[in-house]
């Protein structure tokens, strides 16, 4: 008993513990294949480290559909990932330097892509896009495309 709690003690020390307070972090994406892969993985690690571990699958996949649509739709300058987390929710959003609103497209058995979105609204909590992109991606008007997940915190 003793040694685990030295463990736990030691673990809040060295930052695993769950923070309080809302904060965020922030991805450049370059105009590169590998970009969904890397903001996937970004998300993923960020939330495994704060231990919010229930929303990992989902925020990782949701990131991977808008990286994957802001590479595919928005070529240029790249674009930028901010992660907010809060103490009941976290929100990804990827701005681009595109000014074109995203469009749910119909179903389709036959198309080889249009379901990013379709997954992005099945599983996210909410979703929706802000205008504006902030100045990493060139000063690029764009718009953000977000989604955002209850964490069961409070």
């Amino acid at each position: 008993m003793y040694l685990s709690r030295i463990a736990h003690e030691r673990s809040n020390r060295m930052g695993n513990s769950r923070p309080h307070r809302p904060h965020s972090y922030t991805l450049y994406c370059p105009p590169l294949e590998t970009s969904p892969c890397i903001a996937r993985d970004f998300v993923t690690s960020v939330l495994r480290r704060l231990q919010l571990n229930d929303a990992v699958d989902t925020a990782a996949l949701c990131t991977a559909e808008l990286a994957a649509n802001a590479y595919a739709h928005a070529p240029g300058n790249g674009s930028v990932l901010w992660l907010a987390v809060e103490p009941a929710e976290v929100c990804v959003t990827v701005y681009d330097g595109n000014l074109t609103e995203p469009l749910l497209r119909p179903p389709s058995l036959d198309a080889e892509g249009g379901r990013g979105l379709r997954i992005v609204e099945a599983l996210a909590d909410k979703w929706g896009t802000t205008p504006g992109a902030p100045l990493g991606i060139g000063g690029a008007p764009g718009k953000g495309v977000w989604f955002s997940l209850a964490t069961g915190g409070a």
